[in-house]
């Protein structure tokens, strides 16, 4: 695995020990999960999960501030719209944006998520398959980008019957062909990408 910088992880740590403490699931995704995998993205904040279940969002806020997080929001319904939590680590000033996530798919992400090493930690990091999951359903073109080298590079921790399951299912549920467009460039890229590598090394 790549080296983390210490900044990151710093706020990994701290967020590990405020999230440990409530007893809930998390996973990183993001960029920095595909830093953690071993793929060099240029990124300025992080991105986690965090599934409370019943548990108030306030308890969250709390044990984040114990733990050296500061809310960068204002307005409380703009949690409650887009279920998301911005805060900042205060003592890097590093920016972590918290999905607050709920039953169905992000439940899934996070019971497969996978212990990566972070220094002394180890960090639930969604798996390369759910990565490109997420990827090919935001859809934007550094998405497909990190989708092809998802699957050019780590072809063997992809579950490829697992990732055409999970994408009809979500094409089914939008209405919608995009998603599935995504992948099949994504993997026609990765095709291209894997070519290429052969072709540098002679192959």
């Amino acid at each position: 695995m790549p080296r983390a910088s210490g900044s990151i992880t710093e706020v990994l740590a701290d967020l590990a020990r405020a999230l440990r403490g409530l007893r809930t699931r998390w996973y990183v995704f993001g960029a920095q999960a595909l830093v953690l995998r071993g793929y060099p993205r240029a990124t300025a904040d992080l991105d986690v999960t965090v599934l409370l279940g019943a548990m108030p969002t306030s308890r969250l806020v709390t044990a984040l501030g114990k733990r050296g997080f500061s809310p960068s929001f204002r307005d409380t319904a703009f949690v409650a719209t887009t279920r998301v939590l911005p805060v900042v680590h205060r003592a890097t000033g590093f920016p972590v944006d918290i999905v607050l996530g709920g039953p169905g798919l992000e439940e899934r992400f996070a019971l497969t998520a996978e212990r990566v090493r972070v220094g002394r930690l180890q960090v639930p990091v969604a798996t390369a398959t759910h990565l490109v999951v997420m990827k090919v359903l935001a859809g934007r073109p550094k998405d497909i980008e990190d989708a092809a080298a998802l699957l050019a590079m780590q072809a063997s921790q992809i579950n490829a019957a697992e990732l055409d399951e999970l994408t009809k299912a979500l094409a089914a549920a939008l209405g919608e062909d995009d998603v599935l467009a995504h992948l099949r460039e994504a993997r026609r890229r990765a095709s291209r990408l894997r070519g290429h590598r052969k072709a540098d090394r002679g192959v």
